[in-house]
């Protein structure tokens, strides 16, 4: 199948209040999708949906083929979820805990390779009120993967990690995609998005203001590089070849360059550097990032 989740004209109105107002998105077989939005964009109702734990009220949504809504056992047993928060008995040790939920499937993934896969084999034995935070949802996420799902649903499931574990999350995360698992994924973390996402779709107010890849969302492969460097404040800058602007920081002067010709504006500056033996400091190029792209959006997005 190539496309493992559809989403068509989805809606969802309690009373007056319409939460989602008809949006479209699909997932292909072992992507990732990144769900972002602000607090109250409509990201948990859209996935609750998704779930099967929220009915639509108009619209179309497939996972594998099937309408949530309506998909008994063996339908759900195709479907692993990680909420926010998840309840697991705290004096139990990690594999009972995995051993009990395994044998609710009919088809279920081995409990050693479960511990393997997520990075739990050294805490087998360990009482889960021990775990740490991180552990605890890595816990969660071995749950989720018990029922050998093929599409699975994570809610902002890296909250509260430090960095090193953030980044062991994710290598979890690309080695069941490289298992042909699709992955669906809400966080605010963008560079958790920038990491992992094939594709971002970005809600507010209950529409889809904007989705791509990371490198193309909202036309950020083809917006101005941004060119810094400073320099001392008496370098003559009426001879810089390039329009910038200028902010006084001390001594310094910081140099400011929106580029659409990086490559050409660079070799004009290293010429005049070169040729008027400055030494700029703090050089740096760059592109708006994902976090920036996903500000100007969200921010556009209140006017709607």
């Amino acid at each position: 199948m190539d496309n493992a989740i559809v989403v068509s004209g989805l809606r969802k109105s309690y009373g007056d209040l319409e939460a989602l107002k008809g949006i479209d998105f699909t997932v292909k077989t072992g992507e990732v999708l990144a769900l972002l939005g602000p607090n109250g964009a409509g990201k948990t109702t859209t996935v609750e949906i998704l779930e099967g734990y929220r009915k639509k009220s108009a619209g179309t949504v497939e996972i594998l083929g099937e309408d949530p809504e309506r998909g008994g056992s063996r339908y759900k047993e195709r479907v692993g979820i990680v909420l926010q928060e998840c309840s697991i008995d705290p004096f139990l040790r990690v594999v009972e805990v995995l051993r009990q939920r395994v044998t609710f499937y009919s088809r279920p993934l081995d409990v050693d390779e479960i511990l393997e896969l997520t990075g739990l084999v050294d805490k087998r034995n360990e009482k889960v009120k021990r775990l740490s935070g991180g552990l605890q949802r890595r816990l969660d996420l071995a749950l989720a993967l018990v029922g050998n799902p093929e599409v699975i649903f994570l809610d902002e499931p890296t909250t509260g990690f430090d960095p090193s574990a953030r980044h062991e999350s994710w290598d979890i995360i690309r080695t069941l995609c490289s298992q042909g698992r699709t992955v669906l994924l809400t966080t605010h973390y963008m560079d958790e998005a920038q990491n992992l996402a094939d594709k971002v779709v970005i809600i507010a107010k209950g529409q889809i203001v904007a989705q791509g890849t990371p490198e193309t969302l909202g036309g950020r492969d083809s917006a101005a590089t941004q060119i810094t460097f400073s320099i001392s404040s008496t370098a003559d800058l009426e001879r810089c070849p390039v329009t910038h602007t200028v902010e006084s920081r001390e001594n310094m002067s910081l140099v400011t360059i929106e580029s659409t010709s990086p490559v050409e504006d660079l070799s004009e500056l290293t010429k005049w550097w070169l040729g008027s033996g400055i030494s700029p400091g703090n050089l740096n190029v760059s592109q708006p990032s994902l976090e920036d792209m996903y500000l100007r959006i969200t921010r556009d997005s209140e006017a709607l």
